[in-house]
């Protein structure tokens, strides 16, 4: 081959093959409604095309497990801090070093061992009647067991895996005993027999088939906006200063770099950017969840419903007493 010619395909090999390294392969439980903006906005900015597979979180880390060497994928993004430590657990992710991370994702919101990394908030709170329950009736998550609640209560599904975290997390701060007994409350407060999701959980409360719910906050969100004249209303729990962890329940979405990754550094830098300012607010606005990043401020909807403190128990307990917690509602009759 003439010289000058070898040169210049040696230069544009150099130029090419990195660009292709660059693409990142994503496996997503979010739906694809709520992270294509996003990717589309990190390849605007970056050139770095992003190839992504939803499904599931169940599916997608048994694809993981069988693929092993052979995935594709170099990040896995999923919700519920549950099942982030869960992959981990796996051995489905890989520890990474971000001072970035560690700045822009509280340490209570992130894997201690730095495999996985919340990138937005999710406040499992109570929602209530406004006609039928005044803001100082309510206290606390524990309070909803007080037998003044007879017959007043709603809940979701203890099926569903926000719950499961929920009463975890309260085993890590109160004990199994104390959380049991709360939770056997609840159970004799129902009103009705426990709903399949958040929306109608609220939908019950707003109609005054009971008093009080707890659901996460971006159901809440949802509901009002095809419905504002609903009677209902949030309320914070648990703000007791007195107690250092005590707050609002929270859990996240977030993400890590698959263990087997073929380009960790691309899932990293991608993880980093959803962290950043730019990136916080397009991936927790579309779902009217919170920004992980304290520096961001939340969407105007977001943040009419007032600010609260939460707790700073670390969200892994979610998944590490998860198991205890399931078979906790199992004894406590909560279905």
């Amino acid at each position: 081959m003439n010289p000058t010619r070898l040169l210049a395909a040696i230069m544009f090999a150099s130029t090419v093959l990195p660009a292709l390294a660059e693409d990142v392969v994503v496996y997503s439980a979010r739906n694809e409604q709520l992270i294509k903006p996003l990717f589309d906005a990190y390849t605007h900015d970056t050139g770095v095309r992003i190839k992504f597979i939803t499904d599931k979180e169940g599916p997608l880390m048994a694809r993981l497990k069988a693929e092993g060497r052979n995935t594709p994928a170099d990040m896995l993004l999923t919700v519920d801090a549950g099942n982030l430590w869960q992959a981990s657990e796996e051995d489905l992710l890989r520890p990474i070093r971000s001072k970035t991370l560690e700045t822009n994702v509280p340490a209570h919101l992130r894997d201690p061992g730095n495999e996985w990394f919340g990138l937005s908030v999710r406040a499992r709170t109570i929602v209530y009647n406004t006609q039928k329950v005044k803001p100082a009736d309510l206290s606390t998550y524990e309070d909803l067991a007080n037998p003044k609640w007879k017959g007043r209560l709603c809940l979701r599904t203890s099926k569903k895996v926000y719950n499961q975290s929920l009463v975890a997390m309260m085993i890590h701060e109160y004990g199994e005993e104390k959380t049991e007994a709360m939770v056997r409350g609840w159970v004799g407060n129902l009103a009705t027999s426990p709903f399949p999701d958040d929306t109608k959980a609220m939908e019950a409360v707003a109609a005054g088939q009971c008093d009080a719910t707890i659901v996460n906050t971006y159901y809440f969100g949802r509901l009002m906006e095809k419905n504002p004249k609903l009677p209902l209303a949030i309320f914070w729990p648990n703000q007791n200063l007195k107690n250092q962890t005590a707050g609002v329940h929270v859990n996240i979405s977030g993400a890590g770099v698959t263990r087997h990754a073929r380009n960790p550094a691309g899932a990293q830098k991608l993880i980093e950017w959803l962290s950043s300012d730019k990136a916080q607010n397009l991936f927790a606005d579309v779902n009217l969840e919170y920004p992980v990043n304290p520096k961001v401020v939340p969407d105007k909807t977001v943040a009419a419903w007032g600010g609260f403190r939460q707790s700073l128990i670390n969200v892994k307990e979610a998944g590490s007493l998860q198991t205890k917690a399931v078979r906790l509602m199992d004894r406590a009759g909560y279905k």
